[in-house]
């Protein structure tokens, strides 16, 4: 029986890393100087996506206030975002898929427009409700993420995904910024505005400068009579040796870290004792830890570790940082902490999302890194009402225990296991 497993494992292997060298073959016959321009669009891209979403972010509170709906309610509207994005994830990915980079890249960016086309009209509650539904497929950073995938060598895939965190950082120290001095001098709706009109320039750049297809024609075939919405070609991905196993791993590694993130507004208020302001300067803080991490770090790595060993590493520092968060009492305590702990988060997305697109055919990328960007929406979803029970019962240490226990487990879980991780190191 465990020949026969082997065996079949062994096959999955086989037609994923065959299908990976035709991509390869395929984005070669792209030039590598459109291959780079492809690349750095996608980069800026996802840059100003996350820079008009964050800086949105910082006044929807303000602007839901403004039109009469309490905390509760605006619980129940980020919610409703997260559900959505959910729910888009997987579906983005598979239309990426079917319909090609270019295609899915437009339909995020121009879903975009039309969210902050529906928060600049809100002039009540129902309105911004409406709002959200474009969420659903607001996907840009994994769009970035397929681009870059069906343009890297595998060697190459880790390195260039972790440099998304730049874009991340600069999106929440600029976004942050920006909206706060829009909302003050031009009004609570002037950030909606400016976003609009960049998602419409994004929308612009993705049809002129990303590629139609960045995958092989025979791949975009197999597609082409394939459901867009077949669960069970998205649940199918999940059988190919290692998926199943590195995916929840992905999932309850940085869970209860999650969890602590979606409370951190109240945490800074009542643990920490901040103002809003401070508050700010601690996020910008995390911005910046991530881009140099992210941009310098984790590329040096994959040139001298295997992706099984940044994994298990990553695995590891998040306990100690469990730990340190279950001693913390101060905000320098978590100012040090941050360090590792950023670290382990960056680590763990990048290493997890590039053995997950290596581990399925290059027909499938789209859809795996869709599900894998389904992973911060099922935390938004949950986390408000499993971080509030744990802040309010047990404090802020409940955290760090619960990161501390399941990260031990893990790892663990994976010193023991045999799971048929891609070890490859940037040639």
């Amino acid at each position: 029986m465990s020949a026969m497993s082997a065996k079949a494992s062994s096959g999955g292997e086989e037609e994923a890393s065959g299908m990976r060298s035709k991509t390869l073959g395929e984005s070669g016959c792209l030039g590598e100087d459109k291959r780079r321009r492809a690349i750095l669009v996608a980069y800026l891209i996802a840059t100003l996506e996350l820079t008009f979403l964050f800086m949105l972010m910082g006044v929807m509170p303000y602007l839901a206030k403004n039109l009469g709906l309490d905390s509760v309610g605006f619980g129940y509207l980020q919610t409703t975002f997260g559900v959505l994005q959910l729910m888009g994830g997987p579906v983005f990915g598979r239309f990426a898929d079917k319909f090609g980079t270019r295609a899915a890249l437009v339909l995020s960016c121009a879903s975009g427009s039309a969210f902050f086309l529906l928060v600049s009209i809100s002039t009540s509650i129902p309105l911004l409700f409406l709002s959200r539904l474009p969420a659903v497929f607001m996907h840009g950073l994994p769009g970035a993420q397929k681009v870059i995938t069906d343009m890297t060598t595998p060697s190459q895939r880790a390195d260039a995904l972790g440099k998304l965190g730049v874009c991340f950082g600069i999106g929440i120290i600029v976004g942050s910024a920006l909206g706060g001095v829009l909302s003050t001098k031009f009004g609570i709706f002037a950030p909606a505005y400016v976003a609009l009109v960049g998602s419409l320039m994004n929308t612009m750049l993705a049809m002129v400068w990303i590629p139609v297809q960045a995958k092989p024609k025979s791949d975009h075939h197999v597609m082409e009579h394939s459901n867009v919405f077949s669960i069970r070609e998205i649940l199918r991905l999940m059988k190919f040796p290692g998926v199943m196993e590195v995916f929840i791993i992905k999932v309850f590694a940085g869970l209860p870290i999650g969890l602590f993130l979606i409370m951190f507004s109240i945490i800074s208020m009542d643990f920490f004792g901040l103002e809003a302001v401070e508050s700010g300067y601690l996020m910008s803080y995390f911005g910046v830890l991530q881009m140099v991490v992210q941009g310098l770090v984790i590329g040096k790595l994959t040139n001298y570790c295997t992706e099984g060993t940044l994994l298990r590493l990553s695995i590891f520092i998040f306990a100690g940082v469990g730990l340190g968060m279950a001693l913390m009492r101060t905000v320098w305590h978590y100012c040090i902490i941050a360090v590792p702990l950023v670290f382990a988060f960056s680590t763990l997305g990048t290493i997890t999302d590039s053995i997950l697109t290596k581990a399925v055919p290059s027909s499938d990328t789209g859809t795996m890194l869709g599900i894998c960007a389904s992973v911060q929406p099922l935390t938004r979803t949950l986390g408000p009402t499993i971080g509030g029970v744990l802040y309010k019962r047990f404090g802020v240490s409940s955290f760090g225990y619960l990161q501390l226990i399941v990260n031990i487990g893990l790892f663990v879980y994976l010193l023991k296991s045999k799971i048929p991780l891609t070890e490859m190191k940037s040639q």
